[in-house]
Order: C-alpha cells, then structure tokens, then sequence
C-alpha cells in the first residue's frame, strides 16, 4: 500500500510551473513554485512543523503543551495543523485586517483564536505579538513559537525549499524573487541556492517585493526604517525588523502597492489558472518586472505564497476591491480577454484571392458584417466590410468576380487582450468592430451586440 503516516509528510516537493500568458517572448522564462499546494495551503507548513518539531526534540514540547503564536493566519495554520496531528492545544493572536476565512480555517483545526488591533505599534502590550507572549506566559505549559526570532523557521527552507528549487531547475536557476514575511523563507533558500550557485561559478540574484508601508524596504537600501505606513496585503511586510531575516542573501528589496498585488493575484487565476492570494500578488508583480530586466535566456524562480481561498473576502470580491479603490469601472467590467472567451465563433477570414460575390455569400450564410483577410505575404493588414462591398459594387469600382483584396481596407480599431472595455467603446464610437491583435495574428473580433451580452450575462 502507498499512503502518508499522517498529513505533515505531504509538505514540501511541491511542483513548479512555468508561467505562459503573463510572461511574453520578451522576458526571462518565470517559474513558480506552487508552495499553496502544501496541505495547510501554505508556504509556512515547512516552518511551523519544523519549529515544533525542533521544540520537542529539544524538551520544550510535549504532552499537555499549548502552543501560542502571533501569526497573520499561514504560520498558525500550519501549526494548527501539526498541533491537530500531534495532540497539542493551540492559541493564535492576529490583527483584525485579516480575513475572516483564516479565523474560521484555524477554529476548524480546534485552535483559540484572539484578535486584535491592526494599528499598534509592535511593542505595544496590546499588539498581537505582546498579547501571544503574554498568553503563553500566563498559560501553564504555554509555548511561544516565536516564529520571528526562531532560527528553525530560515533552516526549514534551507534544508527543504531552497535544495527542492535547486534540483527542479537541475542548477539553472538565475533569479529567485520572494517575499519578506518573517524572512526565514527567503533567507533559508536564498541562502542553500547562493552556495550551490557559488560552488558552480555562477551568480544568483534574490530579489524580494514589499508592500508599501513596510519598513523593509528602507531597511535594506538605507539602513534606516521609514515610518510604517498600514497596507492591506496580508502575511509579508513588518513595522519592525525581526531576527529570523538575513539580509546579506537578499540583492534586491522593491516596494510594490496594494492595488498592484491585489489585481495581480486575480490576473494569475483569471490568465494562468493559478488561485493564490495577495501577497502572491506581490511576488509575481515583482517577479514579472524583474523578468522584463533580464529578458530572455535567464531562468526566474517565483515562490508563491498561499492559496486564495482564504482571501475570498477581499482581493477576490469585486465589492470589497471596488471599495477600497483597487478596481475602476475598467477592472469591474473585465478586458477584451474576457470578451472572447465569453464568445464561441471563431474568427471568419477571407483569402485573398476570393472573389467578392463569393465573400459576399459567406457573410451573408454566417450572418457577419467582415472578415479579415488571411496572410497577404507580408503586407498590410487587410479587412473586408459589407459597406466596402457595397460601395464598390455600386460605384463600379468592382464587379462581384474581382478578388476581394481589391476592395480591402487596413485593418482599423486595434486593441489587445489585455485592453480594457473602455478603449473597445471608444473604437465603436469611431469604427464599427474592435479587431483584437495578439503577437501580430488577429485573434478575435468584437462587435457592440457581443460587448451588450457579455456585460448582461456578467449581470446575470
């Protein structure tokens, strides 16, 4: 028979993916690794098992412990987990901007749950982390895991993550790009990746996007913190330095917006089929930009961060964005992506050579107004209307047997995939069909009766 001892063996060997509708020809090829795939959705499953189980080893833990964490929701739920296997009782302090999918998700394993203030400072008595170190002093047999501090967290990844990274891009690997939570899952890899890439005479650049309102990015580049500022992105980013983060690994630290984490977190599901959260956001708009520098030829790692079923709430619900300013109309509605796929005709072309009384017939059998011509060997372009035929035909200027390349005009009324649906109602306005252009090949045509049923069966 082939099965687990338990669920904590299915952490880590995590697959990686290759990203394709995000990343053009134009970039470095970007890999993620798939770390939401672990059982607790999460990257911090490696951490939270190998700090507990490094506290038992070491006498800490054991029967009739209560292990206390302060936590924005993956570290505790991945210890939650391990205490749910192990038999030990659990107590999570979190600020009050976390989801209300991670309170439920870690009540569900059986854990306590204490919420407080998201605006404290970190040595405030009422900040999460003062209120779970005072929890697990007061608390007999209390454990405080301290996952900022305790160096068991970076050496989880160094013995796991970094290794696994190393060995699925058999040592080819030019860029890994993750975010800064507690710093273990950065340092741990960053640091096993730098020394195989030493050993091979090679250089590996760590790059590492922040939200904005973080201290880590002034930290890095001026040695200073700013002052912090509140951001809404969930589980990277600090108010204060913690001991688990090595910053001599890291080349790179680039501040990224709430707005540009949250709209990417839902472009990787919508354009990738990859659900993660905010803070994947963050990382992957990181990522992107530092692929676009690098361009091709060099090979980016993305860590992802966790699953975005937790966020179901927030960066996935088009109230909750458009509330906080992090979606326009433009967003709301979708892109001209989103029309196509929501069409099932393909493209109708014309060739060249075609006669017009025959391109004629064919419209009128598939009940279209225009048909773009097939490749006219390098040329321009070419489009083909009913007014067009019209016109000509009545002016004389063709007879029905002339070629249709005759009586075609350029292509007008351009837009591409990721154009939103106010650029396409502006070209209704001044054309009558918006031609969608992907990679030089026309991929779709959109006209103002699929823009009108694409935005009812949204509303339905």
């Amino acid at each position: 028979m082939q099965y687990a001892e338990n669920v904590l063996d299915l952490i880590g060997n995590t697959p990686m993916v290759k990203l394709n509708r995000l990343v053009d020809d134009t970039m470095a090829t970007v890999f993620v690794k798939m770390e939401h795939l672990n059982p607790g959705g999460s990257v911090k499953d490696r951490m939270a098992v190998n700090m507990l189980s490094r506290a038992e080893e070491a006498g800490l833990v054991g029967p009739g412990s209560t292990i206390v964490e302060s936590t924005s929701g993956n570290t505790g739920l991945g210890l939650a987990m391990a205490c749910a296997v192990r038999g030990y009782r659990s107590i999570f302090t979190m600020p009050d901007k976390m989801s209300k999918e991670k309170i439920h998700m870690l009540k569900a394993f059986g854990s306590e749950v204490v919420i407080t203030r998201t605006d404290l400072d970190h040595d405030h008595p009422e900040s999460y982390v003062q209120v779970a170190k005072r929890i697990a002093r007061d608390t007999p047999n209390g454990f405080y895991t301290d996952q900022y501090y305790n160096m068991s967290n970076p050496e989880a990844h160094y013995l796991t993550t970094g290794p696994e990274i190393w060995e699925q891009t058999n040592g080819k690997i030019d860029a890994l790009v993750g975010g800064i939570g507690t710093g273990g899952t950065i340092s741990g890899a960053g640091k096993y990746l730098k020394e195989k890439a030493a050993e091979a005479g090679r250089e590996l650049r760590i790059v590492c996007p922040d939200p904005e309102g973080s201290i880590y990015h002034d930290m890095f580049t001026k040695g200073i913190p700013c002052e912090p500022g509140i951001y809404r992105v969930e589980g990277i980013g600090h108010d204060f330095m913690v001991g688990t983060l090595d910053f001599s690994v890291i080349d790179e630290v680039c501040n990224v917006s709430d707005g540009d984490s949250f709209r990417m977190a839902r472009r990787l599901a919508r354009e990738e089929g990859i659900f993660c959260g905010g803070s994947t956001g963050t990382v992957v708009f990181g990522a992107l930009d530092l692929a676009r520098r690098l361009g091709p030829g060099h090979i980016v790692v993305c860590i992802l961060c966790d699953s975005g079923d937790r966020y179901l709430s927030k960066c996935f619900d088009d109230e909750w964005m458009k509330d906080m300013g992090y979606l326009g109309p433009d967003e709301i509605h979708g892109t001209v992506r989103d029309v196509l796929q929501s069409k099932t005709r393909a493209v109708e072309f014309a060739n060249p050579d075609e006669s017009l009384a025959r391109v004629a017939r064919r419209m009128n059998e598939l009940g279209i107004s225009q048909m773009p011509l097939a490749g006219t060997n390098g040329g321009p372009r070419l489009m083909i209307h009913e007014h067009d035929l019209l016109q000509t035909l009545l002016t004389g200027a063709c007879t029905p047997e002339d070629s249709v390349i005759k009586a075609a005009k350029p292509l007008l009324g351009l837009v591409s995939m990721d154009d939103s649906l106010t650029k396409v109602q502006r070209i209704f306005d001044e054309e009558n069909v918006a031609v969608v252009v992907d990679a030089e090949r026309v991929e779709g045509i959109i006209t103002k009766i699929d823009m009108i049923e694409y935005l009812a069966s949204r509303r339905d």
